[in-house]
């Protein structure tokens, strides 16, 4: 079984257990859809890591429970171990922050968290593969050099149960209505990954259908049912998006930019890819080299500069650069006839 999925069993076994109490070894293994053996080699290592796991024998039947009563300092930080948790887990998303006056106080901040978590703890969170990714969005500015959902948003039940179904490895059928076709289908997936990113949330899931992973808008789905059948979840990178500009799969490739001075002050000051590396041209103008795929969040960033960008290679997105650049000219062209 992938490495991936065996930290987000474990991290589904901790959430059970802190939320019932206490539960058996077959009940834990029925939950996630493995063996008793496996559950148990389950409990020793999160033992190991330092969880305050102990098992006791209530009316003949042994049990396991998550004692919070045991781990001390937990008390001084008014959080229970599995919003801790997930409140250390969560700090990536602060990476947002950069630059502004907030970001080392966030950082301080989730370095007192820490210190609630033993060392294995930590190393264990560390590990978890990000069944709920947050994806930096390209242009973030970067960080300057040392100088000397909205509020009240209620919770939206399709992520609980796109959650659970990641977590636990189970089937969904769900209808989905696409933004190119502008049709509704139903779909039956397997779900690996909860995405932020861009300002909405996205479902990376495998579909047998069509034998690969795809990328679905949350937003567009339009009904979800949790089925019973389990899967084998993928092996996925750290970034299932790595080689994006957005939220999509592809091979990456070389791709050069030549912007004009009026545009290379605002690119040269901003993040897009950590592939990318800058040369400066005498006009005040730049290069911008980034190893991404060519999918159309890079085209539609590339289009967005109009006339102050010209892409150098690949040919392939050159051309398709100035066919969309001579499509939108021809929506200008028709309306003046």
């Amino acid at each position: 079984m992938p490495r991936n999925a065996e930290v987000i069993r474990q991290w589904t076994i901790l959430r059970d257990l802190e939320s019932a109490r206490r539960l058996t070894i077959d009940e834990l293994a029925a939950r996630t859809g493995v063996t008793t053996r496996t559950i148990r080699r389950d409990l020793e290592a999160l033992q190991e890591a330092g969880f305050p796991l102990f098992d006791e024998v209530h009316e003949n039947k042994r049990y396991w429970t998550l004692e919070q009563r045991a781990f001390r300092r937990l008390d001084d930080t008014g959080f229970n171990l599995a919003e801790l948790s997930a409140l250390y887990f969560t700090r990536t998303l602060a990476e947002g922050l950069a630059a502004t006056p907030f970001q080392q106080d966030v950082r301080n901040a989730f370095d007192k968290l820490a210190t609630a978590l033993t060392p294995g703890m930590r190393q264990f969170l560390d590990r978890l593969p990000l069944a709920f990714q947050a994806k930096a969005d390209p242009g973030v500015r970067a960080p300057a050099k040392p100088a000397g959902g909205g509020p009240g948003a209620k919770p939206d039940p399709r992520v609980a149960q796109l959650l659970d179904a990641t977590l636990h490895h189970r089937r969904v059928e769900m209808r989905y209505h696409s933004f190119s076709s502008n049709r509704d289908k139903a779909y039956a997936v397997e779900p690996q990954r909860l995405v932020f990113a861009q300002g909405g949330l996205y479902l990376l899931a495998f579909v047998p259908e069509y034998n690969e992973l795809r990328t679905f808008s949350v937003d567009r789905i339009l009904s979800v049912s949790l089925t019973e059948d389990r899967f084998e979840p993928q092996e996925l990178s750290e970034d299932a998006f790595a080689h994006s500009l957005g939220v999509h799969q592809g091979t990456p490739e070389p791709v050069v930019i030549a912007f004009e001075p009026l545009a290379g002050r605002y690119v040269r000051d901003r993040i897009w890819h950590p592939s990318q590396t800058i040369e400066e041209r005498p006009d005040g103008g730049l290069i911008l080299k980034l190893t991404v795929s060519n999918d159309w969040s890079l085209r539609g960033w590339i289009l967005g500069f109009g006339a102050l960008a010209k892409v150098i290679a690949p040919v392939e997105l050159a051309a398709q650069i100035l066919h969309e650049s001579e499509r939108t000219a021809a929506l200008y062209i028709n309306r003046q006839k």
